[in-house]
């Protein structure tokens, strides 16, 4: 038998941009279409049950290899696969490290990342890509979908908490998703980041922008407040200062308290991975305080496990976007989105960029073999 050539795309991040991967409406549109399969259960995602965030690597706190990375602020490697079934019908994969002190010391982005689908019954590649801006448009279009179908119906301001690459790509998809958002409240610790932020942003939102010298001020303005910060200082967010059926869309770590938590409506983007982070954090050395600094979902973890609230206390999106479960924010209570990103949203956000390069000869075909040596 004659072995078959096996070739892939390689698109790198000037060939991703002209494949169309910043249009955030229609991310925010292939992300809800993605919320739809999880809520119907087309998907799988690592782990023997199928909803596992990914594989990371833990660096110790100490080391006697003089070379070993040690633990500090968002410093990680990770493994994120997923299948994807729908029209995607695809396997993927991100792979990525971090470290919150690439962009001062080294002039490099926080995260740097790739992407690489397969065929999910040969597994040919199909496509090897650059995954900065999936990324960050997939996590940014998820609180878009959320502010969809969580936010009031009227609501018109927005607070940003964090004024970095993730919260940019938040703030396009909110005003998406949401629509009628009239004003947006920037709120950074770095003054200087806060001013490029709207300096960059103004012309991309139809929506006043303003400097907010605090987070109070930020949020006491604001229906949807969207945190997307890292570090070892997570913002403070009291009960006091929201507004009625405020939403906070947790891309990031807020300092709130179990009050606010328990006074508030808790959705998900998918709780059965929330689940395995939990016991992850079960099984790591330090307990779950190993994840407290990276998981947006710790603190409610927290709650479960000293019997303050119950799983059936947390709806996961997928199952309003599906609409196994009704939602209406009336009001009556704040509303905490808690996101921790999902490899399926990488695969949906890369299989539709790489369609488009496809269609548009955008890219580089790379040959892996032209008959395989073994087979």
């Amino acid at each position: 038998m004659q072995g078959k050539k096996v070739s892939f795309l390689y698109l790198d991040e000037e060939n991703m941009v002209n494949a169309g991967v910043l249009d955030m409406p229609r991310c925010v549109d292939v992300i809800e279409d993605v919320f739809r399969l999880l809520g119907e259960g087309d998907y799988l995602m690592g782990g023997p049950l199928g909803n596992e965030h990914g594989h990371m690597l833990w660096f110790p706190k100490e080391s006697s290899f003089p070379n070993m990375p040690l633990a500090g602020p968002d410093r990680r490697f990770m493994s994120m696969i997923a299948y994807l079934g729908g029209k995607y019908n695809v396997c993927g994969e991100k792979w990525y490290g971090s470290n919150v002190e690439n962009p001062r010391e080294r002039g490099l982005p926080r995260s740097i990342l790739m992407v690489v689908l397969n065929d999910p019954v040969t597994a040919e590649p199909l496509a090897i890509m650059s995954g900065n801006l999936i990324s960050a448009m997939r996590t940014g279009a998820v609180p878009g979908v959320a502010a969809k179908y969580l936010a009031r119906k009227d609501a018109e301001t927005v607070a940003v908490i964090g004024a970095g690459v993730i919260n940019r790509a938040c703030l396009l998809a909110i005003c998406s998703g949401a629509g009628g958002i009239k004003k947006v409240h920037v709120y950074d610790i770095n003054e200087e980041q806060t001013k490029r932020f709207i300096d960059e942003m103004s012309g991309q939102v139809n929506a006043e922008m303003v400097v907010s010298p605090s987070v109070e001020d930020a949020v006491r303005n604001s229906d949807v407040i969207s945190v997307a910060t890292s570090g070892v200082s997570p913002a403070e967010i009291k009960e006091e200062w929201l507004k009625d059926g405020a939403l906070i869309e947790l891309t990031g770590v807020a300092d709130m308290t179990e009050d606010l938590y328990l006074n508030s409506r808790l959705v998900a983007d998918n709780w059965k991975m929330h689940q395995s982070w939990m016991t992850e954090g079960e099984e790591h050395p330090d307990g779950i305080e190993s994840i407290l600094s990276w998981a947006p979902s710790a603190p409610v973890i927290r709650l479960l496990l000293n019997e303050k609230i119950e799983h059936e206390d947390i709806t996961s999106l997928g199952d309003i976007v599906q609409g196994k479960k009704t939602f209406d924010n009336s009001g009556e209570k704040p509303v905490i989105f808690i996101t921790g990103g999902m490899p399926v949203e990488d695969v949906a956000w890369a299989w539709t960029v790489y369609q488009n390069a496809i269609e548009n000869k955008i890219g580089q075909e790379l040959r892996l073999w032209d008959s395989p040596h073994w087979f």
